[in-house]
């Protein structure tokens, strides 16, 4: 694997019926219900949306960068858990998903890596690919615990 090697990520749609539909990955094995959601027209609720979607991208991201840096930094922490939401509305007629708030929760073992838990948190979020490929507005509100 060569990181500086172009590289495609295949996704397949498949519209069901209304505003339904599913994607899949022949990459991937499971598939996953996607429609549009409930605040547009004959949208639909409890299934995942392209706004969820682009919300999850983004909060994924942050984990996986974290990780990949925790494990560099030797960083030991117990947990990691992130809540996020994603903004839609309305700017200069168009929707735009405007901004992602990240809400990381990491659990540390030791006091005294708070500081190290906190730079990788930094670090992550200023490296993570999604996060730098969306014009939207990336807002984090990280909280280290104690375990």
């Amino acid at each position: 694997y060569n990181p500086m090697e172009a590289h495609y990520y295949n996704v397949d749609i498949s519209w069901k019926n209304d505003r339904k539909g599913e994607m899949s990955s022949p990459e991937l094995l499971q598939s996953i219900e996607i429609a549009t959601p409930p605040q547009f027209t004959k949208g639909i609720e409890g299934i995942w949306s392209p706004e969820h979607l682009f919300t999850a991208a983004v909060s994924s991201c942050l984990m996986t960068t974290f990780l990949a840096i925790a494990e560099n930094s030797k960083l030991e922490f117990e947990n990691f858990e992130c809540k996020s939401k994603g903004k839609l509305e309305q700017v200069e007629g168009k929707f735009l998903m405007t901004e992602v708030i990240l809400e990381p929760v990491v659990t540390i073992k030791n006091e005294s890596d708070r500081e190290k838990a906190e730079k990788v948190l930094q670090k992550s979020e200023a490296n993570c690919l999604i996060s730098n490929s969306v014009k939207s507005k990336i807002t984090m509100i990280s909280e280290i615990k104690l375990a």
